[in-house]
């Protein structure tokens, strides 16, 4: 990694690249710094303490704690992502869509643009909830500053979208994922903060250096365990025919298609965590008197992930077997958003009429039933590392009291992906080059 980053950094384009790209990074994080006019700095800290579940402290991280500060950014990306994924199943759903998404180039401009409407219109409903919603927020509660923060809110999100597209076009990488894993970033500090400060806390100096040294090297193997499962994929060969003249054979290749583990990414922890979060934070607006309820309350408590692994009470270990319910919606949604993300039987046909085939395999339907076969065993293995992945942070967090630990869960998947993404368009850009200078 340090020597493509060093060898790019000597090629002037690049470099360019690569200091317009820091430069975009400093204003999000100036701007993730700026509060919303007219809001009170003691009620927002007061507000999102107690906003303490599964689904706030993935959107917080995504934001790089810019909802905790509640910024003119407090949104980030997320609304785009949001409209990203769904303009992504509704091209499943509407034929006209998909029409588009096949149409090449232009097909897909009019996708993006339909997707930065729709992220303009999520952020406006996003904006109009939380002012609504969290009145102590404001200084002065009225009309006024409600519609301002609805305007800056929804202004902050355009922003980011706009900045994740100039560093896509005039930077390195895909701006968008870059913007989401700067915000991450920004709050990892603090979060290690937390933790080696639970470790080595009333200890004396020799066990707190090895414990350290221990959580040190923890956490290198779960993020070596995410690069591997990041880059883990299935190649299936693929072997293409060619014409025939005398006794030779012309234009015969042969290829392969890959299939990812992680064929979903990170969307089945983010669906599963929200799905479940969503009764806390219905909660949050009811009051206390939700967890006082004789049932509701044994519910929420249920589906929290920080009461999974605390075992403070003798009754607390029942709440543990949430996670199971957790456990199944992942693979749930793994399988089901591989199947409307690939198709097997739309790959077959494909293959098909550019006289293509599977080695051992016959044309058509054998070959759909094979890569459907394959892609059911592959999307297993995937989710099975998502869910360790997902579960290791809320373990420690409840066994050793430390809270929630974002950044080695879904955050760790994304921050390993873009930066893996990141490297191969720096390196795809070297590569362009020497063959400019070549021809």
């Amino acid at each position: 990694m340090f020597k493509t980053l060093r060898n790019a950094w000597r090629i002037e384009d690049i470099r360019k690249r690569i200091l317009f790209t820091i430069a975009m990074i400093v204003v999000i994080r100036v701007g993730a710094q700026i509060p919303v006019p007219g809001t009170n700095a003691e009620a927002v800290k007061e507000i999102f303490a107690s906003l303490q579940n599964d689904a706030f402290n993935i959107f917080n991280s995504f934001t790089g704690k810019s909802l905790e500060n509640f910024s003119i950014l407090a949104l980030s990306i997320t609304p785009y992502i949001t409209s990203s994924i769904i303009i992504e199943l509704l091209t499943i759903a509407i034929p006209k869509l998909e029409e588009l998404q096949r149409d090449g180039q232009e097909g897909r401009k009019k996708i993006t643009k339909y997707t930065r409407y729709l992220t303009v219109v999520l952020a406006l409903i996003e904006g109009t909830a939380m002012s609504l919603g969290w009145k102590n927020l404001f200084t002065v509660y009225n009309a006024f500053y409600v519609i301002v923060c609805v305007v800056t809110l929804t202004a902050g999100v355009a922003f980011l979208m706009w900045v994740g597209e100039q560093i896509t076009d005039k930077g390195v990488g895909n701006g968008i994922s870059i913007v989401l894993v700067v915000n991450i970033l920004a709050g990892i500090p603090e979060e290690l903060g937390v933790v080696f400060t639970k470790v080595t806390t009333n200890r004396s100096i020799p066990a707190a250096v090895v414990l350290s040294i221990i959580t040190v090297a923890f956490i290198l193997a779960i993020v070596m365990f995410v690069v591997w499962l990041h880059g883990a994929q299935r190649k299936i060969p693929v072997q293409y025919s060619g014409r025939i003249r005398g006794r030779s054979s012309l234009g015969g290749q042969t290829s392969f298609i890959p299939l990812k583990v992680l064929t979903a990414s990170v969307i089945p922890v983010i669906f599963a965590s929200s799905l479940m979060s969503l009764p806390a934070m219905v909660a949050q607006f009811v009051g206390d008197g939700a967890y006082s309820h004789p049932f509701w309350g044994h519910v929420i408590r249920f589906l929290s992930t920080s009461y999974w692994f605390n075992f403070s009470t003798k009754t607390s270990w029942v709440y543990s077997f949430g996670v199971l319910l957790y456990l199944a919606l992942i693979f749930v949604f793994a399988y089901f958003y591989t199947s409307i993300t690939f198709n097997p039987i739309e790959v077959a046909d494909n293959m098909k009429k550019q006289a293509g085939f599977i080695p051992g395999i016959r044309p058509g339907k054998p070959t759909s039933d094979y890569l459907r076969t394959v892609l059911n065993y592959i999307i297993f293995i995937g989710a099975a590392g998502l869910s360790i992945v997902a579960l290791i942070p809320i373990i420690i967090g409840g066994v050793f009291t430390i809270g929630k630990i974002s950044f080695l869960g879904t955050s760790l998947i994304i921050i390993v992906g873009v930066i893996l993404e990141t490297l191969q368009n720096i390196e795809g850009r070297m590569v362009d080059r020497a063959y400019d200078s070549i021809f």
